[in-house]
């Protein structure tokens, strides 16, 4: 089983201060995110629920998928959401060495420029980075976006229900909530993510994009 925490540790904020955890607010705002698209699967009907429910949020891309899809990495910006890199080949960093690192990073950026989008949004995957790609990203101009909340819609082992839970129990004014607009988290992507906006609302959170 793995460990993950659903919430972000303050001790952990503290530590990679360096990182962006949260947006404190006083307007009850919180910011829904996206890794992993665009996916034909799914990034579709992610923006379909969002159009509906008028929500805007910010979509961390992997740089491959986004000369792929580019018809559907253009429909992300036009419905006006943010767009952040995600590496290019989804790398991980602590297996990856620094020169590789930022050469997938650089490649995404160049992907995303070529579609005639500006951004300065940057998640590693699966959160994990060195030291050293860490401040050589920061330098290339980027914030480094990571979460607050955590919804584990990529865990096979878990319940909608769960991940639904652990999208909202915990979410506060700020929160930076991480889901997965891939075929693998579609299973309680469908149904936490409808339920997620329903139950925030009705807790009185507004939504917008990171920018």
């Amino acid at each position: 089983m793995n460990f993950y925490w659903i919430k972000t540790n303050w001790i952990v904020k503290r530590l990679f201060s360096s990182f962006v955890w949260d947006l404190p607010n006083k307007t009850s705002t919180v910011y829904l995110t996206f890794d992993d698209g665009p996916t034909p699967e799914v990034t579709p009907w992610v923006l379909e629920i969002l159009k509906t429910e008028q929500v805007k949020a910010t979509f961390f891309c992997i740089g491959d998928n986004i000369r792929k899809y580019p018809e559907i990495f253009k429909k992300v910006v036009v419905d006006g959401h943010s767009i952040g890199n995600h590496t290019f080949n989804h790398l991980n960093g602590w297996k990856t060495d620094q020169q590789k690192y930022i050469e997938n990073f650089s490649q995404c950026q160049q992907e995303i420029e070529n579609q005639g989008v500006f951004s300065d949004l940057f998640r590693p995957p699966y959160g994990k980075m060195t030291t050293a790609q860490t401040n050589k990203v920061i330098r290339a101009g980027s914030k480094i976006i990571m979460w607050d909340v955590l919804s584990a819609d990529f865990d096979q082992n878990i319940a909608p229900e769960q991940c639904t839970k652990n999208a909202t129990a915990k979410t506060t004014a700020g929160s930076i909530i991480i889901f997965h607009d891939s075929v693998k988290a579609f299973k309680n992507l469908q149904v936490a993510l409808p339920e997620t906006i329903r139950i925030l609302k009705e807790k009185g959170y507004r939504f917008e994009k990171i920018v």
